[in-house]
């Protein structure tokens, strides 16, 4: 029995180890090379209810909780797929938070079932060049004129986009000088993504490159007021909402890509044999491996505690940021582990570690960085200065 989950989660837990099984290391290997989005997978998991792990009742969903969430990205990471997968159905599991809370009623009853059966594709609009994590500094704006917003700006990193009818877009409504908190002054938009007057640049990037990430240019688009999310100036308040389980998610993501590069690992010291004895009979090689199972482990209890927290509607902050903080560490040092084990071989394509390390490296960045991690626990935890 896992630790901490209920008898329902650990069959919840198993289904989807199941359920991503028929998607092996070699067709994510072909989907990345070929930068051709998983169209297979993601209708496979949405064909069988899975899009719609966390979404309410009464628009499809299941209506589950952020554990449980948390369960199937890990497996859908640990599958091989590592972040092409996880990407692919990452803003249909959680993404859609604020609308399901502070959207409204049309809104939801229309376009929250479509994203359940994997019909409708979102984009989640926030990051500009200029501004990175400083949100409170994006320069979109979107004006009022008549019944409708019109909305001028750029976009950065905005994963799926290519795919994506719809997008979850964050702009300025009020000018933050005129405003009294940096934070306020934001609005949120639910809107279509219109290819007339919004331009989608592909990023090139190292690697997680089967789902697109893209420079958005935004030129006048029209908005209807009605796909405004909840009030005008409140949408950052609306994204904070989200940001403790995002953490939660890409935590679970790093901490399956980790388990996943493990396992090959074992499985070649094992199978390796160099000077007459199997490599994984040198301390040398099994002790790396043994330290990241101890932290992998141990960032998954972190993991868990903050899950568990936030499905209790406790304050969890500091366990979502500890969470990925540590799990992004736990698992980029396993993957870096596995692909030394591999040696040479693990720079080969053969083997997947090399894919693996590329994706897992991401989660140290994204969506927000160690350091800001750090800076947040820093400030808000141990009460010390605030350095940015």
């Amino acid at each position: 029995m896992d630790f901490a989950l209920t008898e329902d989660q650990v069959t919840i837990k198993q289904a989807a180890v199941d359920i991503v099984a028929p998607f092996d290391d070699d067709y994510w290997s072909d989907k990345d090379a070929a930068k051709e989005f998983p169209t297979e997978f993601y209708d496979h998991l949405a064909s069988h209810g899975w899009l719609g792990i966390t979404m309410p009742e009464e628009f499809g969903g299941q209506g589950l909780g952020i554990t449980e969430a948390t369960l199937l990205l890990e497996a859908v990471a640990a599958g091989g797929g590592a972040m092409n997968a996880a990407s692919s159905i990452h803003m249909s599991i959680f993404g859609m938070h604020p609308v399901v809370v502070h959207g409204s009623t049309e809104m939801k009853r229309e376009n929250l079932p479509r994203i359940v059966s994997g019909d409708l594709h979102v984009a989640f609009g926030v990051t500009e060049p200029d501004a990175g994590l400083d949100t409170t500094r994006i320069s979109t704006t979107a004006k009022r004129v008549g019944d409708d917003y019109v909305i001028r700006g750029r976009k950065v990193w905005i994963s799926k986009a290519m795919e994506s009818e719809k997008i979850l877009l964050l702009a300025r409504t009020t000018p933050r000088a005129d405003c009294k908190k940096p934070t306020d002054g934001l609005t949120l938009f639910f809107t279509d993504l219109d290819r007339t007057v919004v331009d989608i640049n592909p990023i090139r990037k190292v690697g997680r490159n089967a789902v697109t990430s893209n420079e958005l240019l935004i030129d006048d688009l029209k908005v209807p007021a009605s796909h405004r999310v909840g009030e005008e100036g409140l949408g950052f308040k609306y994204l904070l909402d989200g940001l403790n389980p995002e953490r939660m998610l890409i935590a679970a993501e790093a901490l399956g890509i980790g388990r996943a590069a493990l396992a090959k690992a074992v499985s070649y010291a094992k199978e390796r044999v160099v000077f007459d004895r199997p490599i994984g009979m040198n301390q040398g090689i099994q002790f790396p491996l043994a330290d990241s199972l101890a932290k992998l482990d141990a960032a998954e209890l972190a993991l868990r505690k903050a899950t568990w927290a936030y499905d209790n509607g406790l304050s969890c902050g500091r366990e979502a940021n500890t969470a990925k903080y540590l799990c992004a560490e736990a698992g980029f040092d396993a993957a870096d582990r596995a692909l030394q084990t591999h040696g040479g071989m693990g720079y080969s394509e053969e083997y997947h570690v090399g894919r693996y390390a590329r994706e897992v490296r991401l989660m140290k960045i994204a969506p927000v960085s160690q350091e800001m991690v750090l800076n947040y626990l820093g400030a808000h935890v141990l009460g010390l200065p605030r350095s940015y």
